[in-house]
């Protein structure tokens, strides 16, 4: 069974930075789209950012020039990189695997931005 297990999020001053970790235990990750989603309270779970097997990357127009996906094949991780960091960024971020056809989210981790 494929799992993803999140980590990084916390809370930051507006304008500060965080890190997104996501491990998944699969195998044939190089083959996977990874995707890190959001939703923040009262509002529909968004795409923020993703990564094809290509390495080719889609950033949503509200995080675009301030956050960064990547990924470790080695790892069988993905990351997002999280840079000036506004209220509106306050969400739920989860981690997404599309491999084949199927579907894998992760369990969320919470990411609180303060004024």
């Amino acid at each position: 069974q494929v799992q993803l297990v999140e980590s990084g999020g916390g809370l930051v001053q507006a304008g500060g930075s965080l890190r997104l970790s996501c491990a998944a235990s699969v195998s044939r990750f190089s083959d996977a789209t990874m995707g890190w989603y959001r939703q923040a309270p009262g509002k529909q779970r968004e795409l923020a950012a993703a990564i094809t097997s290509t390495g080719r990357k889609n950033y949503a127009d509200s995080v675009k020039g301030r956050f960064t996906i990547s990924r470790d094949n080695a790892e069988n991780s993905v990351y997002l990189q999280m840079s000036s960091l506004k209220l509106e960024d306050t969400a739920v971020y989860y981690c997404n695997l599309n491999l084949w056809g199927s579907n894998v989210w992760g369990q969320g981790t919470q990411v609180t931005v303060s004024s």
